[in-house]
C-alpha cells in the first residue's frame, strides 16, 4: 500500500435551523458521536469546559477494529460563527478541525474543515503508521467522505429531532 499525505478537506451543508441552534450542537464535542462515522466518544478534561479557547477534551475514535484516542484543544471560538480545535496524538500535532456557520436563506450554512498538521519526522510516523493501521491511503479524501456523512447526520438530527423515549 502506497501512502500519500492527505490534502486538507472541507464539506458543507445547509440546515433549516438558525445559527444559534446549530452552534449549540457543533460547539459541543460530547455530541459528535451522534453524527460522526468515526468518533465514538468525547469527554472534557481540566477546569475549562465548553466552547472556550483553551478548553481541552479527549476524543475517542474507531475505524473497524482499530480504536484510538486524541487530545483536543479548543483554539477558536466566535459564538454562532466558528468553533475550532486542534488535535494531538502522542504529544504531536495531528490536525485542526473547524465548524464555520453562516446565516443563509432562513437557515445556516455549516462548513466543516480539516487541516493536516502532521509535519516533520514525527508527522511521517503518524501519517504512515496511522494510514497503515486504518488502511487509509488518502486521509483528505477519507475525511471529506466522513465529513459529508457527519454533516448529513447533523442536518437530519437538527431538522427532524427524535423525542426521547417516555
Amino acid at each position: 500500500m502506497t501512502l500519500t499525505r492527505g490534502a486538507d478537506a472541507t464539506a458543507s451543508v445547509w440546515v433549516a435551523r438558525p445559527p444559534e441552534q446549530v452552534w449549540l450542537a457543533v460547539s459541543d464535542p460530547i455530541r459528535y458521536p451522534e453524527w460522526s462515522p468515526e468518533n465514538i466518544g468525547a469527554a472534557w478534561r481540566g477546569e475549562l469546559r465548553g466552547p472556550i479557547v483553551g478548553a481541552r477534551f479527549r476524543g475517542t475514535n474507531r475505524r473497524g477494529p482499530v480504536r484510538w484516542a486524541t487530545t483536543c484543544t479548543v483554539v477558536e471560538v466566535v459564538p454562532e460563527r466558528v468553533f475550532a480545535f486542534e488535535v494531538s496524538g502522542a504529544g504531536l500535532p495531528v490536525s485542526r478541525w473547524a465548524y464555520r456557520l453562516a446565516s443563509e436563506a432562513a437557515g445556516t450554512r455549516v462548513t466543516e474543515e480539516w487541516t493536516d498538521r502532521r509535519r516533520g519526522p514525527g508527522g511521517v510516523v503518524l501519517r504512515v503508521g496511522g494510514g497503515l493501521a486504518l488502511r487509509v491511503r488518502d486521509r483528505g479524501a477519507h475525511n471529506r467522505a466522513g465529513m459529508e456523512q457527519t454533516l448529513a447526520a447533523l442536518k437530519a438530527a437538527l431538522e427532524h429531532p427524535v423525542p426521547p423515549p417516555s
